[in-house]
């Protein structure tokens, strides 16, 4: 039974987190998890996160981008597609856990020579986190809890030159009822539908954002509230 509260966060582990998560049930929840963001519009939160901190930036000065918490890379290729369409100059490192996943955003991401993926836990492996100039979560924090959260958040802030951009849910009872609606007319996978309301029940109030990022050094923060049921949440370096 999945349980949802608006005065915390749930503690609920979702399927996908196993390492041992693969095969035909993999590919097609990596699909679901591509068509709940092609109607949502995840994906053009974070973009635009990027092109915010980029603002003061030459297109013509090269521009690493880390997305942390890959999955099959389909943000990354948006990206790229975004970067040339708007000639900016962009290399893009994923990095990913799931060893399976990585193989196939490798295959999806071929046609992209911009875009190089590694494996990388970056709760053990801090000195495996590459320096970047932007590091992006999308929908990946959610995952873990508040000092998880603070305790990476304080690692990727000296890896990053520019600032970290972050996209991720809205804990909210009405997101939480029209994705149980929603997900049963038109996601195919039983793993989808379960995480997406794990995801939900697990996702942010605005205050617990704001706590999180008091303990974040040497940044400064902007949250805003995007369609549909998403923070749009900025940390811009500073010296």
């Amino acid at each position: 039974m999945i349980t949802f509260s608006n005065k915390h966060r749930s503690e609920q582990e979702e399927i996908m987190d196993s390492t041992d998560f693969r095969g035909e049930e993999m590919k097609k929840l990596l699909d679901d998890l591509k068509t709940v963001n092609k109607w949502l519009g995840g994906n053009k939160i974070t973009i635009d996160g990027i092109q915010k901190l980029l603002q003061n930036h030459s297109k013509a000065e090269k521009v690493r981008i880390l997305d942390i918490g890959c999955g099959d890379g389909e943000l990354l290729r948006k990206c790229a597609d975004f970067g040339q369409q708007n000639n900016y100059n962009f290399e893009f490192i994923g990095i990913d856990f799931n060893a399976n996943i990585l193989k196939y955003a490798k295959k999806r991401s071929e046609n992209y020579p911009n875009i190089k993926f590694q494996k990388v836990d970056v709760f053990l492996e801090e000195n495996l986190i590459p320096n970047c100039d932007i590091a992006v979560c999308t929908l990946f924090l959610h995952h873990f809890n508040t000092e998880e959260i603070e305790n990476l958040l304080k690692k990727i802030i000296h890896k990053v030159n520019i600032g970290i951009v972050i996209n991720d849910l809205h804990r909210s009872k009405q997101a939480f009822t029209l994705f149980k609606i929603v997900s049963e007319l038109f996601l195919k996978t039983v793993t989808a539908r379960h995480d997406g309301l794990i995801s939900i029940a697990k996702g942010f109030k605005k205050n617990e954002l704001k706590k999180i990022s008091k303990q974040i050094p040497n940044q400064k923060s902007e949250i805003q509230w995007r369609w549909a049921y998403r923070y749009q949440w900025m940390l811009k370096k500073y010296l």
